[in-house]
């Protein structure tokens, strides 16, 4: 299985400027890494991100939450594995060669999600996001920290504090023990 590791540092934008007691204010740069979910796409921090790996079988886990697919055993540690279309209530999608898991730390707890496909690591300027409106796309605006403007595009940054409240992502770590 391949997989790909994804950088844990924030760095600052090439050409920021700076002054004499550090970064001088102005827009934040954001890094996020894009993904589409059933013909929407979408952007979650970096930070939160460990890494990127490609579809592997999931081992099913009886009686857990419904959008738990199931659970991965990567390098020795059990990471339950969440369908993101469940999450969102979208109908089921084909699983093909571009499905992908991504693995986050959420709320002191490390899980999977699968999305469709991987797109890639941007930066934008925090100045073109703007907050979500209330039925931006076919999601709960609950989990959506804004909405990214770039060129001929629209980008729907997660939150995924929200998208994996505490009590969920406590549920989803239960089911994968």
């Amino acid at each position: 299985m391949s997989q790909t590791q994804i950088g844990r540092e924030a760095s600052t934008a090439p050409g920021a400027a700076t002054g004499g007691d550090g970064p001088v204010a102005g827009p934040r740069q954001l890094q996020l890494v894009t993904f589409e979910l059933a013909g929407e796409e979408f952007a979650v921090d970096i930070l939160a991100v460990r890494e990127i790996n490609r579809m592997m079988e999931l081992t099913r886990v009886p009686q857990s939450p419904p959008e738990v697919e199931g659970v991965i055993n990567l390098r020795g540690k059990i990471i339950p594995v969440l369908d993101l279309r469940k999450r969102f209530n979208l109908p089921a999608g084909e699983r093909d060669e571009h499905n992908r898991i991504i693995v986050v730390e959420v709320h002191s707890r490390v899980l999977g999600f699968i999305v469709d496909r991987v797109h890639e690591v941007l930066r934008i300027s925090s100045d073109i996001v703007e907050p979500a409106p209330a039925m931006v796309c076919s999601i709960d605006s609950d989990f959506i920290a804004g909405v990214g403007k770039l060129d001929d595009r629209l980008l729907i940054l997660l939150d995924i504090g929200r998208l994996f409240s505490g009590d969920q992502a406590d549920t989803a770590v239960r089911a994968a023990a």
